[in-house]
């Protein structure tokens, strides 16, 4: 569609130059043209081409919304050019008074125009349900026997044993039937800790298995599987919030009205009266073209080009101009806790030594690092990072043994070292020091033959840019909610760091869409924001949609505005933006339409009895400055500052 408004754009702007060249209103107004006899037939005969191919998109829209008996701007500018181009033929054969042919030409071309600049300002459709199910692996590995098969997923059947191996995603869901280990379930269900699953536990088809082999017992395929009836709540949300109607569409309906009712009434008026057909056309041709003018064409379309480029200057990128518009709404916006309000990351927040005179905080964390070098888990390997950027050098470590789900151990300069969980510590019998936020963060602790020296904390940490965000939206009347697949302990603390007013934890991405109904069924206009496939259904059902920019495509796709920066203060130039955005719509459409109220009694010749008539060129100059006014007032949007 995109590529036919621009062909048709085009063409129809060939046909417009030679038809403003032979017409006698654009010599006397410019003192350019020529001419030559039979010159207006050559006129009625580019100006027919142009009217039936040129104006086909508005005349079977025109058609589309008279069936369905809902007229809106397809309809006025179909009446428009019609009525145009009508008049226009009856005064080319015989009617007395002036055609209306270069009218009809630059109506045409400047409504095309606006259309073309509408519709390349909008995402095609999202791709979020292909990026979804490609979630999934092509194949799986199912075991038959004593033999393993490799099958397409789409063979895979309720019962399969199935023999995911380290590294893989899991091919379906179902529960582990054999083997242990470690499984990354953040682009499900947005845990920032890759969890201990056992046998008997249940696990997500799509979800990543850590560094060790396990078999799964099928039980969920097809549109029975969670990512299938993700996909369906990711669907079924989009296909809602499509519906909603545009302001650009009010505000033509209530203008066709007024053509329709405001034409006829002039025509029958000036009949009643006693004037000729000529001069009564002359009078409805006059009031139905001016109502349509050319500005209101572009008054939406030209903002929401320049906002959109503007906008992606400064890391917005809107996906859905009309959820970008509504942003002046939002009083509630919930926010995903990991990769949003936090990096998504594990980073050592805090080293302690219980030996400071034998073993220093570096020292501690030199012989931890030195002995997760050879872990795979996600923790060892944020250590031994934190270890690296402190300059540590690291030790050979000889005997190295993991204990699964408890920690790993080795020898390290002839001495015994285990780093090892608070639960495992205790049950060796070592005393450790409890702590209020021990199930808010990651803590592991540091053995030495079997004598504890000291501990790490680590923490999915907050973003620095996260405190001020929530400080300004709440100054804005905004209330702000955290949402989270975390443990209850961890949404609490980033709650309480925050200054949310509240926060939902150990919520699954079904009930995070369920989260945002509730709110919204309370009458609130909600924004969420969100970085994970969890996150999705919620994204969609949400008001606003607005996904961070180091989240995956699928939220980025599903979602009506994307932060490629990841910075929360964005959200705040967003909803700032979104109103400057609204107000300029509104103020293109009063400079659009506010001369109607002065031009369209004067074109019905209310004032014909003190001798003075709007003449259609006056009204032309009009509409012409209307759409100058439009577009020098679209220049003048600005993306406000970011919040400090």
């Amino acid at each position: 569609m995109i590529k036919d408004f621009r062909y048709m754009f085009y063409f129809s702007l060939l046909l417009t130059l030679p038809i403003l060249a032979l017409t006698p209103l654009i010599k006397d107004l410019t003192g350019f043209g020529w001419t030559f006899p039979r010159a207006d037939y050559v006129v009625f005969l580019l100006a027919t081409i142009l009217y039936f191919v040129g104006g086909w998109p508005f005349l079977s829209g025109l058609v589309k919304e008279l069936k369905e008996k809902s007229p809106g701007m397809m309809t006025l500018i179909g009446m428009a050019i019609t009525v145009a181009y009508g008049y226009s033929t009856a005064v080319t054969f015989g009617l007395p008074g002036m055609p209306f042919y270069w009218e009809l030409a630059t109506l045409i071309a400047i409504m095309l125009a606006g259309h073309w600049i509408e519709m390349t300002s909008v995402v095609g459709a999202s791709a979020a349900l292909e990026k979804l199910a490609r979630l999934m692996p092509s194949e799986a590995h199912r075991k038959e026997g004593e033999t393993i098969k490799d099958i397409p997923l789409s063979h895979v059947e309720n019962g399969d044993l199935l023999i995911v191996k380290p590294g893989e995603k899991i091919p379906a869901d179902g529960r582990i039937h054999e083997g242990a280990g470690y499984v990354d379930e953040s682009m499900l269900t947005g845990e920032s800790r890759p969890v201990r699953r056992e046998k008997g536990d249940r696990l997500i088809g799509g979800s990543i298995n850590g560094d060790s082999s396990i078999t799964i017992k099928v039980d969920g395929v097809g549109e029975h599987a969670y990512l299938s009836k993700i996909i369906t709540m990711v669907r079924e949300a989009q296909q809602v919030k499509s519906k909603t109607q545009k302001l650009s569409d009010r505000a033509a309906r209530y203008l066709t009205i007024a053509a329709i009712t405001i034409g006829i009434a002039t025509l029958v008026s000036w009949l009643l009266v006693g004037y000729d057909l000529q001069f009564a056309i002359t009078r409805m041709a006059t009031v139905m073209i001016i109502t349509c003018p050319h500005a209101l064409g572009l008054a939406i379309p030209l903002v929401v080009s320049v906002s959109t480029a503007k906008s992606a200057q400064h890391g917005l990128l809107i996906r859905n101009r009309t959820a970008f518009e509504q942003a002046r709404k939002i009083d509630t916006i919930v926010f995903d806790k990991t990769g949003t309000l936090t990096k998504g990351t594990f980073t050592v927040t805090d080293v302690t030594s219980t030996y400071t005179g034998t073993y220093s905080k570096m020292e501690v964390l030199r012989l931890a690092a030195s002995v997760e070098a050879h872990s795979e888990h996600p923790i060892g390997k944020s250590i031994v990072g934190h270890a690296t950027a402190q300059g540590l050098e690291l030790s050979s470590v000889d005997e190295v043994s993991a204990i699964k789900g408890k920690g790993i151990g080795g020898n390290v300069d002839g001495s015994a070292i285990l780093v090892t969980s608070p639960s495992h510590a205790r049950q060796l019998g070592i005393d450790i020091p409890s702590a209020k936020d021990e199930q808010a963060v990651t803590r592991v602790f540091v053995l030495v033959e079997k004598r504890l020296i000291g501990s790490i904390t680590l923490s999915d940490t907050v973003r620095p840019e996260s405190h001020g965000a929530i400080k300004t939206l709440q100054s804005m009347g905004i209330a702000c909610w955290m949402l989270t697949g975390d443990n209850e302990a961890t949404a609490r603390a980033v709650s309480e760091e925050l200054g949310m007013n509240g926060y939902f934890a150990e919520v699954l991405p079904d009930e995070k869409q369920q989260k945002i109904k509730e709110l919204q069924k309370k009458g609130s206009f909600v924004a969420m924001t969100g970085d994970g496939v969890n996150d999705s259904p919620a994204l969609a059902q949400a008001d606003v949609g607005i996904a961070i920019g180091s989240g995956t495509d699928v939220a980025a796709s599903t979602a009506d505005i994307v932060l490629v920066d990841s910075n929360p203060q964005d959200i705040v130039t967003l909803i700032r933006f979104g109103k400057a955005t609204y107000r300029k719509m509104i103020q293109n459409l009063v400079w659009a339409t506010a001369y109607n109220v002065f031009a369209i009694p004067l074109a019905a010749g209310v004032l014909h009895f003190t001798g003075f008539i709007l003449q259609p060129e006056v009204g032309a100059v009009l509409m012409t400055l209307s759409t100058v006014v439009v577009a020098i007032n679209a220049r003048l949007l600005k993306v406000p500052k970011q919040a400090g």
